[in-house]
């Protein structure tokens, strides 16, 4: 019996309780009768597809850290010495997905708590400067330089980090001893990260820094794009926080973020680009912000959160549809674009750069915003293409129109895949995030007026 058929049969049941009924006219007591709770196909996809895609670090984690690899391709053909290369963002991913995996059952949770802990010491060790770990890291923890001038902190990956730091710290906090320690071990990671530091005193936070080079990179984050859950986590700092002007003049750019753009009939909400000749970004914008911080209500004098993502993930899966550029194997069915490996190497694929590539974290880390488009997409995938999944899921991204894939993944498309689809089943992860004190506080702080307790 494998393990997806044993989790099945463990499946919790149900007392149905029968009333009396009235036969040969008198009135018969009946007992009550215990019957199994129906699993139906589309749990046992979502069941399967999370497994595959939590083993990306459970079985595929590199060994001496524990943390997520960049990328893992299963033939081998790897860039350069990137097999052992380990991610920081990726494993913030990963540590979601674990949580996760522990509430479904997929993994035991003592064995959890140790391939945690190990993790834990191991960052704690690791290269980081004023607390920022850098984007990627060989497995003695020395930095691995993601390009010439970026060889030091990187803040957006780092805040990736801290938000599954902080989930999986409120998962642990009211457990036993061990767990309680651990969760105290990684709520003084998260306070020692210092945000205000990347501001070099300005109203912006900046991506990187470096011990070589300084602020070389110069890179300010402005909205809108993926790292909304940076500034909010500045901002939820009690030990190195944010003022609020620096998210409102900053990433929010004094409100001149806000449009009235609409394509495919829908209102983009936020202005994705500066510039006409772009409408919404790729699919992970409406992902790694969100598998901790709960879209649903979230709103601020800006945005509805929850519009914003629903909007963007209907707008890909509408040009998909509609199939504009007539690619090969595009429909109702077979949507989704996102930041992947393509023909030509890593691209941002999106509705305005589309190279008739497929990348299916798009469609299935969606599944929050749109269900039943993202439910077609699996079934897609596993029903009709099964040569589209490998040991750890669908594979990072397939092109009918090229007739190209390969085996490869990458931890910032496959782990996000376990937590979105986890929110979308029960909210577990938004559950837990959201309940931080300090994430309650930094909201707050950065005057949103509406968001889930």
């Amino acid at each position: 019996m494998n393990s997806y058929t044993t989790i099945y049969s463990l499946r919790l049941t149900i007392w149905t309780i029968v009333g009396a009924v009235v036969l040969a006219g008198c009135q018969q007591k009946v007992k009550p009768v215990l019957v199994q709770a129906s699993v139906t196909e589309e749990d046992r996809l979502m069941d399967q597809l999370q497994q595959q895609c939590l083993d990306y670090i459970w079985k595929g984690g590199e060994e001496q850290s524990g943390a997520a690899r960049e990328r893992i391709h299963t033939d081998g053909d790897y860039p350069q010495d990137d097999s052992d290369v380990v991610t920081s963002g990726g494993t913030g991913f990963g540590i979601m997905a674990i949580v996760a995996g522990i509430e479904r059952k997929f993994i035991d949770r003592d064995s959890a708590v140790a391939r945690l802990e190990q993790l834990v010491s191991w960052l704690e060790k690791a290269d980081r400067w004023h607390g920022v770990w850098p984007h990627w890291m060989y497995p003695s923890g020395k930095t691995k330089p993601f390009s010439r001038f970026d060889d030091g902190g990187d803040l957006v990956e780092t805040a990736y980090l801290a938000q599954g730091l902080i989930t999986a710290r409120q998962y642990f906090a009211t457990g036993n001893a061990r767990e309680k320690a651990l969760a105290a071990k990684m709520n003084k990671l998260w306070e020692e990260i210092d945000w205000n530091f990347y501001t070099k005193g300005k109203d912006v936070l900046y991506w990187h820094w470096s011990p070589n080079v300084g602020w070389q990179m110069n890179f300010a984050v402005k909205g809108y794009n993926e790292c909304l859950i940076m500034y909010i986590l500045a901002a939820s700092s009690k030990t190195h926080g944010i003022k609020a002007e620096v998210y409102h003049k900053g990433f929010m750019r004094n409100g001149e973020i806000v449009t009235d753009k609409v394509y495919y009939g829908l209102p983009t909400v936020l202005d994705h680009f500066d510039s006409d000749d772009k409408a919404v970004g790729p699919l992970f914008w409406a992902h790694y912000s969100y598998l901790g911080l709960n879209p649903k209500g979230l709103k601020d004098k800006y945005a509805n959160f929850w519009d914003l993502n629903r909007n963007h993930a209907l707008i890909h899966y509408r040009h998909c549809s509609e199939n504009p550029n007539g690619y090969k194997g595009y429909s109702d069915e077979c949507w989704g674009l996102t930041s992947s490996y393509s023909m030509v190497g890593y691209a941002g694929h999106c509705p305005q750069e589309d190279l008739g590539v497929i990348s299916p974290t798009a469609a299935l880390s969606s599944f929050p915003y749109t269900p039943e488009e993202s439910m077609k997409f699996l079934k897609f995938l596993y029903l009709k293409h099964p040569e589209i999944v490998g040991k750890y899921g669908p594979y990072d991204a397939f092109s009918f129109q090229s007739d190209w894939m390969k085996p490869h993944y990458l931890a910032i498309d496959q782990l996000p895949i376990v937590s979105m689809v986890e929110n979308y089943r029960s909210g577990l992860l938004w559950k837990l995030f959201m309940s931080a004190p300090e994430i309650q506080a930094g909201l707050k702080k950065l005057e949103f007026t509406s968001f889930q307790q």
